[in-house]
């Protein structure tokens, strides 16, 4: 099928912690880093095309491209320098940028501090409705990946093939094997809070998995309205737009045409994330081609099977085994009883070569590599041993900040 108004446009979000740099600790400096780049406090320092900004928490940051890019290969390098850039200004301060999507042994409770300027707000009240003291909240940090569509009919077409694909992404992209100083049994510790994150209105979250809703008129309709009915007793001023609290792992952004993708924890470093992006992208384009399955297919896939296999590999990452046929079928492997999840990633990869050659060399070698090595949190717990002890964690963990800092892979 014609895919003229996907994959022209992409943005990516990058969050990382600051941590002083002799012991790693978090450093809630987010605020006093943005008033050095800009001159002022601030929420966000435009860099160009690129820009800084705040999130939830001060020892947050984010880097992300603030205009559509027509690429994602353009970006990895893009998104280093910045990664460079920010890293002088915080070793000013005696700080680092850290990656990971959490950090292995913050205590939320007692070292969280929230943005306290601009949309302070907005962080106030989910703080009195939610409490943001705790790690799915204030300990963690993802990469958001966002396509663009320009018709209803390709934001169905997007929507529909995200969904099928959301279940195994924990698979390549976990990094978060670790919470309160020990190893936690999950791969991806910060999407298991997610799921539970947001118990007091569950429908916020839903099933992480978004519903089966294929159009603008539905989402509105299913998601957005009641998102506003559920929240209304909590927020009567009504802070809380239903964009800002939809935390499906998948979101629709019909303010800028775009999907958003929320599941994907942060990697080492920006060519690791955007490489997985342009698997992603290559994977996504098969399916909404019909290459695997047609579009109806994907569009009857349930939500709670989705949600069951999208578990799996939050616990388990590439290990995890799917045997749903229903859902292998829609990626043409139907003929299998059963295949792990990093198995499955190895033959939609293979099926997506032309894809990832023409992304150049570059992102091809760290795909592979992160394919034969597992996800970051398989390599750091490898690297960790059985039971890591505080020193151990810190020499990891520093060697993941120079791996952010020299713009390569961690490798085990």
């Amino acid at each position: 099928m014609s895919q003229d108004g996907l994959f022209q446009k992409f943005g990516i979000e990058l969050e990382y912690m600051l941590v002083l740099e002799d012991t790693l600790d978090v450093a809630p400096i987010a605020d006093t880093i943005l008033q050095q780049a800009a001159g002022v406090i601030t929420n966000e320092v435009e860099r160009g095309i690129m820009a800084w900004s705040n999130e939830l928490a001060l020892h947050v940051i984010e880097i992300k491209n603030s205009t559509p890019a027509p690429g994602l290969p353009m970006l990895a390098e893009k998104l280093q320098k910045e990664v460079e850039a920010l890293g002088l200004v915080a070793a000013e301060q005696g700080a680092i940028l850290l990656p990971t999507a959490m950090h292995p042994w913050m205590d939320p409770h007692s070292e969280t501090r929230l943005w306290p300027h601009g949309s302070k707000e907005i962080y106030n009240t989910y703080n009195r409705i939610f409490n943001c003291q705790g790690h799915g909240w204030s300990n963690v940090q993802s990469t958001h990946l966002n396509l663009g569509f320009t018709t209803d009919d390709e934001f169905g077409r997007l929507h529909a093939a995200i969904r099928v694909l959301l279940p195994i992404l924990p698979a390549i992209a976990a990094s978060s094997p670790a919470a309160d100083g020990a190893l936690t049994g999950w791969l991806d510790t910060r999407l298991n809070y997610y799921r539970n994150n947001q118990k007091l209105i569950p429908f916020i979250t839903g099933q992480v998995i978004p519903e089966p809703v294929f159009s603008e008129a539905a989402y509105e309709q299913e998601i957005y309205q009641r998102l506003r009915r559920e929240i209304a007793p909590f927020d009567p001023d009504g802070v809380l737009e239903p964009e800002w609290l939809n935390s499906r792992g998948a979101i629709a952004r019909f303010d800028r045409n775009a999907i958003e993708i929320r599941v994907l924890d942060i990697q080492e470093c920006p060519l690791a994330d955007v490489s997985l992006a342009v698997l992603i992208c290559a994977v996504l384009k098969t399916l909404i081609a019909e290459r695997w399955s047609g579009v109806e297919k994907q569009e009857a896939a349930e939500t709670g099977k989705l949600a069951e296999i999208f578990v799996g590999t939050v616990k388990d990452g590439e290990e995890a085994v799917i045997d749903d046929r229903r859902y292998l079928s829609l990626f043409d492997k139907g003929d299998k009883a059963a295949m792990t999840a990093g198995e499955l990633w190895q033959e939609l990869a293979a099926d997506c070569t032309p894809e990832l050659a023409a992304a150049g060399q570059g992102i091809k070698q760290s795909v592979g590599t992160i394919l034969a090595q597992g996800p970051l949190s398989r390599r750091i717990i490898r690297a960790l041993g059985v039971k890591p002890d505080r020193e151990r964690f810190l020499g990891v963990y520093r060697e993941l900040g120079q791996c952010l800092a020299q713009g390569r892979l961690f490798l085990q």
